[in-house]
């Protein structure tokens, strides 16, 4: 990759963005986040217009639309919409524009609902998806597709990453719209400033699901779109994952919560367990770093 050179991320203010922001500013590229910039990816035009401007050289492209189960619920129409629409727009402008290279940022739940675990590559398309996200699962599943055709069509560099929960300092932590992970940070923390003796999240609490740090997921990211350049999709992940009931606890611990966890089993748990194999990332020669506690230290400490 060329050091210096313009490099569009898409997506919305979250800890993928920040992340990415942070760690590939920090290794030289001349980062432009479209959030950021206020770049409207629903608009063709304002894509085109942008493109013209900036010439970015490389782009990632993350969902400009995601969260956790209610608002998937809530908001389905949006998710599909808003997310394909901005995947074609810039995966297309992205080819005309002759981008060195795209990664596309798809999300686990583009595998089965009832998928074998840990989840390859290769079980993508093998079954129905978990139909609490379908939706937006069916959005990020036809980016990747899109990506693979313009390859196959017009040897477009176009590269897929499937990564696990992303959470981080600035992540999304309204409870009716973020990820579990940050919907039970900002949970516990109103529930110590309010003095509260218990807290309730959705569920049963035995669904279990991985995570990866913002910073350690930036690094997988840098270091897909400087070695690798294949057709195939590359899970970004750590290899562990925990349940509800205990990640809970862990968070619980860490921000000092000593109060009761309830759980409300008249709410969906979604799917059962979502880990991800790693082998072909860890082939390519990269590692995660920081462990799920550590992580979430972080984050109490931001």
């Amino acid at each position: 990759m060329l050091k210096g050179a313009s490099l569009l991320i898409v997506g919305h203010r979250d800890c993928v963005e920040n992340g990415l922001f942070a760690d590939l500013s920090s290794a030289g590229f001349d980062v432009v986040s479209s959030a950021r910039a206020g770049l409207d990816v629903l608009s063709r035009p304002a894509v085109e217009a942008f493109f013209t401007r900036k010439k970015p050289v490389y782009v990632v492209l993350a969902s400009v639309r995601s969260g956790g189960i209610g608002v998937n619920q809530a908001l389905p129409a949006e998710f599909i919409f808003e997310n394909i629409q901005a995947q074609a727009n810039i995966i297309d402008v992205s080819y005309r524009f002759g981008v060195k290279k795209l990664l596309y940022l798809a999300a686990s739940c583009i595998y089965p609902k009832d998928c074998p675990q840990p989840m390859k590559e290769e079980y993508f398309q093998t079954g129905r998806m978990e139909p609490t996200s379908e939706p937006y699962s069916m959005a990020k599943a036809a980016g990747v597709v899109m990506c693979q055709a313009y390859r196959r069509q017009y040897g477009f560099p176009a590269i897929v990453g499937v990564p696990a929960t992303v959470y981080g300092p600035g992540g999304e932590e309204d409870p009716k719209e973020a990820h579990v992970l940050g919907s039970m940070t900002a949970r516990f923390r109103d529930a110590i400033q309010a003095k509260a003796s218990a807290v309730s999240f959705w569920g049963t609490g035995s669904p279990r699901r991985e995570f990866i740090y913002s910073g350690d997921f930036a690094e997988a990211c840098r270091f897909l779109l400087e070695h690798y350049d294949q057709p195939e999709m590359v899970n970004i992940g750590n290899g562990n994952d925990i349940s509800i009931f205990d990640l809970a606890s862990l968070i619980g611990d860490v921000y000092g919560f000593d109060g009761k966890i309830n759980w409300d089993t008249s709410k969906p748990d979604g799917a059962p367990r979502k880990l991800l194999d790693i082998a072909r990332l860890s082939a390519l020669g990269w590692k995660p770093r920081v462990g799920l506690r550590d992580g979430v230290a972080i984050c109490a400490k931001a």
